[in-house]
């Protein structure tokens, strides 16, 4: 039977996400039972743009009996009370990321969660491009051998446009700046490729082109458990924006993803895989391919209906916020 399945937050998250579960709709995996924002201008305009049913009262949509999946596409500090309640009335959750504004936050829904019995993922969609997949594949065969170096490199643009929405890149709306907000995404796959890391040492700064208290410029070392060294290079203020980069260095061999394009060199041999695809380090934070988010679909799908938790759940997600608020942590203090 088809899940139904719910979003609460019909802001800018909402096209790749609507993109996708058309997708599965029409593939017989989904239905769509409809969407829920306290703003009735999104609710008029997602109704308009996407056909499809909205409520104006968050317990409305809820009450839903068919409703098996919530997606919360909230901004990151409404998160834990959104899921508490979404928990409580015993649907399984994906959350947009960052999964909280703090590893604390995240810690106590992933708990809240797990004591109701429901499943959470966390969409970070990255780990699910073909590239990133088959990079995984590669390091975890041993094919690049002992991992020496490896290190993520984030040169993206926001315009003034992007900032104008009220409270965007403020810490008491978003929780953090371009590591939470925007980074996260490639800084979450370097762990999830790399493996945690064990310190790291950073600066972080605020530049003078946009009126927010939240950094946007970020340089870091670190030390992965596995004694692999590495660097973060993060930034909004790349102005036309870059593809996101990551490059892994082992023993045996080495790679560079860009974006959705991989390049994997071992043994004399050179293998490419994945698109030339925007990854929305431009002006256009939406300018991507939605695919990988119908992967992050699938998988919370799938892990319902085997009743098992997804890769990307809420536990794994608490990673990188942990990577980002040691690293911030450092900056601040030179500890």
């Amino acid at each position: 039977m088809p899940v139904g399945v719910g979003l609460i937050g019909l802001g800018m998250a909402v096209k790749p996400h609507m993109r996708a579960l058309r997708d599965l709709e029409k593939a017989g995996r989904i239905r769509l039972v409809g969407g829920f924002s306290p703003s009735a201008d999104r609710r008029a305009g997602f109704a308009a743009q996407w056909g499809a049913p909205v409520f104006s009262r968050q317990e409305a949509l809820l009450d839903q009996p068919e409703l098996g999946l919530v997606l919360i596409l909230t901004p990151p500090g409404t998160h834990l009370p959104l899921a508490e309640t979404v928990a409580a009335s015993g649907r399984h959750l994906l959350v947009e990321k960052p999964l909280e504004i703090s590893v604390a936050r995240g810690e106590a829904l992933a708990g809240l969660a797990e004591a109701a019995g429901v499943r959470c993922g966390v969409c970070l969609q990255h780990r699910f491009r073909p590239g990133a997949l088959r990079l995984r594949q590669a390091i975890e065969s041993g094919a690049l051998g002992k991992l020496l170096s490896a290190s993520a490199s984030i040169r993206w643009w926001r315009d003034s446009s992007y900032f104008a929405e009220a409270r965007r890149g403020m810490k008491a709306r978003d929780g953090g700046g371009v590591l939470l907000t925007q980074a996260i995404h490639s800084l979450d796959l370097l762990l999830h490729l790399a493996g945690p890391h064990r310190s790291v040492a950073g600066f972080a700064a605020t530049s003078p082109l946009r009126a927010i208290d939240t950094e946007d410029i970020v340089a870091a070392a670190l030390r992965f458990e596995n004694g692999a060294l590495g660097v973060i290079d993060a930034t909004t203020v790349a102005r036309p924006g870059y593809p996101e980069r990551i490059e892994i260095a082992g023993t045996e061999g080495s790679a560079v993803l860009e974006a959705s394009r991989l390049v994997l060199h071992r043994g004399g041999e050179v293998e490419r895989i994945g698109e030339d695809l925007a990854g929305g380090g431009g002006a256009d934070p939406m300018a991507f391919d939605h695919r990988p988010h119908r992967a992050v679909l699938v998988e919370m799908l799938d892990a319902i209906e085997q009743d098992r938790a997804p890769s990307n759940d809420a536990r794994s997600a608490l990673r990188v916020q942990r990577l980002i608020e040691d690293l911030l942590r450092d900056a601040e203090t030179r500890a």
